[in-house]
C-alpha cells in the first residue's frame, strides 16, 4: 500500500485531519488493465466504487484480497462502454448476494449502453446518467464525459471526494480538448497507452484490425500518451497509471521508457505505474 497525503496546489502534500482528529482516506487500485479485462477500484471511508467490471466476480473478488481490501461490499459499479473487457463480470457482481449487506449493486451507465449489454434472465439495479453529466454516490462527485471509441456511447470519468481528484480513461482513439480540459488538476490519472505503433505494423493482427485501433476511435498510442505527459499533465498529478496495454502491440518495458523521458524535465512530482491485465498495481492512499 502506497499512503499519500490529500493534494495542496504546490506539489507539497501534508496530512489532513478531520476535526475528530481521523485523517480522510482515499483508495485508487487498478485491478486489472487490458483487453482481457478492466476494472479499477476506488474507495473511501464512506463508498466503494468498481469502475468497470471486467473480470469476474471470483476474479474481482480475489484480486481486491490481493489488494488487502475488503471484498465484502460494492457500493456502485460505474461502466464506461459495453465491450465485453469492460463488463464480462457485470451481472454476477451486480447481483450482490454475496455480500455482507446482501443487497443489489447499482449499476451506472448511459441507456444507449444499457441497451447495447445482453441482460439475459437478470437485470441489475441500473441508474442512468447521460454521458456529460455529474452525479453523486455517497461521498465522491463523479463527472462523466463523451471519448472517442467505437463503442456506442463511451465515457470517461473524473472523480471527486474530499479534495482528491481521479481521472479514469481509456479506450480512445486521440484525446480532444475537451477530455484534456476533465483531466485538467487530477491527482491520480489512469490514461490508456494501448500500443506501440511499429509494433502494431508488424503485428500478427488483420490489417482491418490495425486500422481500428490506430484510427480516431480505436486506441491511444504511446506516442500519443507521451505528448500528453510532455504537454498536458498538470503540476498536481503525483500518480499516473499507464493502462490498456496491448498483449501482443506493446510491453510495459517500453511503456516505461518512453513515458520516463516524457516526463523528464517537467520537474513534476509524478510517480509512474504501469497497469497490467494480470495483476492489480499497488493500492494508493491519499
Amino acid at each position: 500500500m502506497v499512503l499519500f497525503s490529500r493534494s495542496i496546489r504546490a506539489n507539497l502534500r501534508v496530512p489532513v485531519a478531520r476535526i475528530s482528529g481521523e485523517i480522510d482516506i482515499v483508495k485508487i487500485c487498478s485491478l486489472a488493465s487490458g483487453s482481457n479485462g478492466n476494472a479499477t477500484w476506488i474507495a473511501t471511508d464512506r463508498v466503494r466504487i468498481l469502475v468497470d467490471a471486467g473480470l469476474s466476480r471470483k476474479e474481482t473478488l480475489e484480486r481486491l484480497r490481493r489488494a488487502g481490501e475488503p471484498a465484502d461490499r460494492i457500493d456502485a459499479i460505474l461502466i464506461t462502454h459495453e465491450h465485453i473487457d469492460h463488463v464480462a463480470g457485470i451481472l454476477p457482481l451486480a447481483r450482490g448476494a454475496y455480500q455482507e449487506k446482501k443487497a443489489d449493486v447499482p449499476v451506472y451507465m448511459t441507456p444507449i449502453t444499457a441497451r447495447a449489454i445482453d441482460w439475459a434472465e437478470y437485470t441489475p439495479k441500473l441508474e442512468h446518467f447521460q454521458a456529460g453529466t455529474s452525479f453523486v454516490i455517497g461521498d465522491v462527485e463523479i463527472f462523466s464525459f463523451t471519448i472517442p471509441h467505437d463503442a456506442l456511447d463511451p465515457v470517461g470519468f473524473t472523480l471527486k471526494t474530499q479534495g482528491i481528484k481521479i481521472g479514469v480513461v481509456t479506450d480512445l482513439g486521440y484525446i480532444p480538448e475537451s477530455v484534456k480540459v476533465h483531466l485538467r488538476n487530477c491527482d491520480v490519472l489512469l490514461l490508456e497507452s494501448n500500443h506501440d505503433l511499429e509494433m502494431l505494423k508488424v503485428g500478427p493482427y488483420p490489417w482491418s484490425v490495425k486500422q481500428r485501433v490506430m484510427g480516431r476511435n480505436g486506441h491511444l498510442s504511446n506516442d500519443v500518451a507521451c505528448d500528453f505527459i510532455q504537454n498536458e499533465l498538470n503540476t498536481t498529478t503525483s500518480t499516473l497509471i499507464l493502462g490498456h496495454l496491448s498483449e501482443h502491440n506493446n510491453h510495459p518495458a517500453i511503456v516505461r521508457l518512453v513515458a520516463d523521458q516524457a516526463l523528464a524535465g517537467r520537474a513534476l512530482f509524478t510517480r509512474l505505474v504501469i497497469a497490467e491485465a494480470s495483476q492489480p498495481t499497488e493500492v494508493f492512499c491519499y
